[in-house]
């Protein structure tokens, strides 16, 4: 996975992440916008309006820069497996997605591109989203565990009804529980076998 700053042409952001679904299934899977951006570990999603078809409101707390936003933006369809959100205010002009084939499977582009502004405008403080490159990795992450472990009864339920919808602030708390119940598992375990070890010599 690769990220960038602003390209010389335009003021944009980018990431590039490798996954191993293939271009039309990545697509389907992008297309749950909601899904999408609850993916993303600094996003606080507070609300989320589908009003009409292909139009998103939304109120969202952006823990990377500590602004809460009121995203406001219309889908449309690009050539290929690429689409863009457009938004009606804010600093932020678009956000696109393109997804080409790749030897592993296919490749997602995400791109934040910003209003133009005069070459002596400053960004105001907080204006620029620092949470891209996590999106990125959360979202390649979540593909990943998902195609590994989708096949389990009800994990695919329980990671859109129950993981996704706690802020990201919970599920850190509970993959800390998680992983401290796992411990204790083992621990227990270890503890069995040298009791069983001790019995047996």
């Amino acid at each position: 996975m690769t990220g960038g700053g602003a390209a010389p042409e335009r003021d944009a952001a980018w990431v590039v992440l490798e996954t191993p679904l293939p271009p039309v299934e990545l697509a389907a899977f992008c297309r749950e916008t909601e899904t999408l951006y609850r993916i993303n570990p600094f996003l606080e999603i507070e609300t989320w309006q589908t009003p009409e078809p292909g139009r998103i409101v939304a109120s969202i707390r952006n823990h990377g820069n500590g602004q809460r936003v009121l995203l406001d933006g219309r889908s449309s369809a690009e050539p290929g497996h690429a689409w863009r959100i457009v938004f009606a205010s804010g600093a932020k002009l678009c956000t696109r997605f393109a997804i080409e084939p790749s030897a592993a499977g296919s490749r997602l582009t995400i791109t934040d591109e910003y209003r133009p502004r005069r070459a002596d405008d400053l960004p105001a403080p907080g204006e620029v989203d620092q949470s891209l490159h996590a999106w990125g990795v959360s979202l390649k992450t979540f593909l990943e565990r998902d195609r590994r472990w989708g096949w389990v009864p009800l994990y695919r339920l329980y990671m859109r009804r129950v993981w996704l919808p706690m802020k990201p602030s919970a599920r850190r708390i509970m993959f800390l529980v998680l992983v401290i119940a796992l411990a204790d598992v083992a621990l227990v375990a270890l503890g069995l076998a040298v009791y069983w070890l001790e019995l047996l010599r």
